[in-house]
């Protein structure tokens, strides 16, 4: 039984007592004041409708308790494990030294291909699961709730130093259940201090900063102390309305002229208090807090100002959030500010990556278009990784497309050479100009050259350089 259904048990339990103890007790005054007068007792008919109401009374008196008392669990209705609003109350009195965060990543996958009652017991056996493995390890009071459709958080009170050997295990052994292959991911904070709702949000930014990374790493920088993950927080939000962008460039061959003419644009913040730090880490909590709009004009304002500074030749690509460009203020003050500044825009090439198309995609595609009318150009990032990128190319005439790693890293692979090959030549046929990342050895360059590739990026063709370095490079 889950830690959570006892509790629930001992809750309804005591609640009957307090309900029904006392209503015995009137009954038994009001019999007693009313009825036993003398030794022989006479009910006459007012008396017996007095003790019919009263019983009756009594009854749906406890039948509302009970009523109420299921209307106010603790528990989740589907998983069993406590509620949302119970299990942050429970972590007010348990105190617990480590928080964790699963979510079920492929949850809204299985939702559309199963049945919602399959669905709920997969989501119950998972709970069911959890607890097993956590018992199994001599940890019995295991606080597991589930915090909203895919995630659950469990909370322990022992510093148990192998967490995550133990949630490794049981993704490992639960990753097909009910013929359903589920995808997991997981994320665990220490330090938790009091404020255990933003220690939630912290766990699930650290998901997330999972999804924005290299999906392929299994399972990376999962074990976070709350305290650092908040001043980290605050140093983001510093950094952004200081502006304090630290960009690094990858350059691009141009295949055609062997000559350098567009860099790649990354993206760190520089930090006083901590290394500089990642999209991965940063980006999610831009997010929450609104502030990608601001950082995303930071960027594009950063960028152009750098315009001036190097050869006419030189092109930037760099990455803009879709929420951004669709966002009709954000559109207003970056058109604003390159007539302020005068430059190109088509040296301007705005990368695009999403994992699925938009609700609106006519929409959108107006909205690029707009982009476009100006200038600017626009690229499909991590091309042939989703099906967002072949629906857009079906409706978009884009600029340039730039493939998944998988394409360079796999290329000695026949069926990845036989569908980058196919890709180029589509490309082609649609006049867009196509780059290669990751390109580390000479044997890649021939190949992808061969394949009739415009651009390739990586070890292979130069180093990452920094601001400094590039306008020295041109000045």
């Amino acid at each position: 039984m889950l830690y959570s259904e006892k509790e629930e048990r001992g809750r309804r339990f005591s609640l009957a007592l307090r309900a029904g103890i006392p209503v015995l007790i009137l009954i038994f005054l009001v019999f007693y004041t009313t009825i036993y007068h003398e030794e022989t007792i006479t009910i006459t008919l007012r008396d017996g409708v007095l003790l019919a109401a009263i019983t009756f009374i009594a009854i749906y008196f406890i039948y509302f308790l009970m009523n109420l008392s299921v209307q106010e669990t603790l528990l989740d209705e589907t998983t069993h494990g406590f509620n949302k609003k119970t299990f942050i109350k429970m972590l007010q009195h348990s105190h617990p030294k480590s928080l964790v965060c699963i979510n079920i990543e492929n949850l809204s996958s299985l939702s559309e291909n199963y049945s919602s009652d399959q669905i709920d017991n997969l989501l119950y056996t998972i709970t069911r699961r959890i607890n097993l493995i956590f018992k199994q390890n001599g940890l019995d009071k295991v606080l597991i709730g589930r915090h909203r459709g895919s995630e659950f958080l469990i909370a322990l009170n022992e510093n148990h130093d192998n967490i995550q050997a133990i949630l490794e295990k049981m993704i490992e052994e639960n990753s097909r259940i009910n013929n359903m292959e589920v995808d997991y991911k997981f994320a665990i904070i220490t330090n938790t201090d009091d404020d255990f709702e933003k220690a939630i949000v912290q766990l699930k930014d650290i998901i997330t900063s999972q999804s924005v990374g290299n999906s392929k790493q299994k399972n990376m920088h999962t074990i976070k102390d709350a305290k650092e993950l908040s001043s980290i927080e605050k140093d983001v939000i510093a950094i952004i309305q200081k502006k304090k962008l630290l960009l690094t460039f990858r350059p691009l061959l141009n295949i055609s002229s062997d000559t350098i003419d567009t860099y790649e644009i990354a993206v760190k913040l520089k930090s006083e208090s901590h290394q500089d730090i990642l999209p991965r880490v940063y980006l999610p909590i831009i997010n929450r807090l609104g502030l990608g709009r601001e950082y995303d004009l930071t960027l594009i304002k950063h960028v152009i100002d750098l315009l001036p500074l190097v050869d006419k030749t030189i092109s930037f690509t760099f990455n803009l959030s879709p929420f951004s460009l669709r966002d009709s203020s954000f559109q207003e003050k970056l058109f604003d500010y390159l007539k302020e500044k005068k430059v190109d825009p088509s040296r301007l090439i705005i990368q695009l990556y999403e994992r699925k198309t938009h609700h609106d995609l006519s929409g959108y595609l107006k909205t690029l278009k707009n982009f476009r009318s100006h200038g600017i150009r626009i690229c499909i990032d991590n091309f042939g990784s989703s099906n967002a990128s072949m629906e857009y190319m079906k409706h978009f005439k884009f600029d340039m497309v730039q493939f998944d790693r998988d394409y360079v890293t796999q290329l000695e692979d026949k069926t990845t050479h036989a569908m980058l090959h196919s890709l180029i030549n589509m490309a082609k046929d649609l006049q867009v100009q196509t780059v290669a990342k990751w390109v580390d050895n000479e044997n890649q360059k021939k190949k992808l050259k061969t394949l009739g590739i415009n651009y390739i990026q990586g070890f292979g063709v130069s180093k990452p350089i920094d601001e400094e370095t590039l306008i020295n490079r041109y000045n």
